[in-house]
């Protein structure tokens, strides 16, 4: 073997070897670019795009410290509590518009005091407060129904329910309308601390547990007037109200009547009701808010019907902002008579609240 060939065998070898060592190598792959929340203003502030998607989200909620208080005799007088409550809002726009998904979770942790039904039940729960789907003006769900929209203060008791519903509403610059068609099915009254509805039984487990409520409402500069009206068809009974509120001097001054045929899944307080109220902004974070309410015929015979005593409350709320997103509110009612006869109790309770 002369020396050409050797050179040439050893240029071979290292020209395989060299191959070789280059189709095992390894390249490290590129990293992925990050993709970091991006701000949604399209619906307002706090909303966010949800990662990979064109869905915005917003979470806000608070948590609430609250200390309770009964004059009433029979059980607890003063009871702590604590709620903590959080809600996630998303939206998107679509070919049909705007849809919008809400979920509420809501739980409280602590008893109560006796109420002026004279029950002190505790009230440690975890639960469902809202489940809701919005497009295009529609709404279906679970969800609290016109009836809970009442006056600023802790005085009033005007109707409060949170229902399987299908609404529609309409709003405009000055106009608002609204209809629903409720479920009430499981319904088990609206305001115990008033009525007498112990003679009176009504089975709303059945299929045909049916309700209609609508609503309609204007604002004329410093004045807004909301006229709303339900009816029950299982006890085929209805409730009318009416709402009254205008910027008087340093605060809002509102006015609301209710009436109702018989007791129904939508008032059943009184026969007819009176309330109102002064929200004085004494400074930018203080708000004095004194109410008072007149509760006509609020006992309740077997067959659904109002009569018996008459009732007065009064008392004041007070709002104090502490800081950012930091609240405080005091609430001391007096109620002359209750539901059960009892007489001259005081009820109220001190609240501090995060909100974000």
């Amino acid at each position: 073997m002369n020396i050409k060939a050797i050179l040439l065998g050893s240029a071979a070898a290292l020209a395989a070897v060299s191959g070789a060592q280059a189709a095992d190598a390894i390249v490290a792959a590129a990293p992925e670019p990050a993709e970091y929340v991006r701000v949604c203003d399209a619906f307002g502030t706090g909303y966010f795009y949800i990662p990979g998607t064109e869905t915005c989200l917003k979470i806000s909620g608070y948590v609430r410290a609250q200390v309770d208080y009964s004059s009433r005799d029979g059980g607890r007088n003063w009871n702590a509590k604590t709620r903590g409550l959080v809600t996630f809002n998303a939206k998107n726009d679509s070919e049909i518009g705007t849809i919008g998904s809400t979920i509420t979770v809501r739980a409280w942790q602590g008893g109560s005091t006796t109420g002026l039904n004279n029950a002190a039940n505790d009230t440690n729960s975890v639960e469902l407060d809202e489940a809701f789907i919005t497009a295009g003006g529609f709404m279906v769900g679970s969800f609290y129904n016109y009836w809970d929209t009442g006056l600023s203060g802790e005085t009033d008791a005007l109707g409060s329910n949170r229902l399987n519903s299908i609404a529609y509403n309409y709003k405009s610059d000055t106009f608002f309308a609204g209809i629903a068609v409720d479920e009430l099915n499981g319904f088990s009254g609206t305001d115990s601390s008033v009525s007498n509805t112990s003679a009176f039984v009504k089975s709303y487990n059945r299929d045909n547990s049916v309700g209609i409520e609508g609503q309609v409402g204007a604002s004329f500069g410093p004045a807004t007037v909301t006229l709303l009206g339900g009816y029950d068809f299982v006890a085929q009974e209805g409730a009318v109200r009416g709402i009254a509120s205008v910027v008087a001097g340093p605060g809002t001054f509102s006015i609301a009547g209710v009436y109702a045929s018989g007791v129904n899944a939508y008032y059943d307080a009184s026969k007819w009701s009176v309330a109102a109220e002064y929200a004085a902004k004494i400074t930018d974070k203080l708000t004095l808010t004194p109410g008072i309410q007149y509760f006509a015929d609020t006992q309740v015979d077997a067959r659904g019907n109002f009569g018996g005593r008459d009732i007065t409350r009064a008392g004041l709320t007070v709002d104090y902002k502490i800081a950012s997103g930091l609240t405080t509110k005091v609430s001391a009612q007096y109620q002359d008579k209750t539901a059960t006869g009892a007489s001259d109790v005081w009820t109220g309770f001190v609240r501090l609240q995060r909100s974000f």
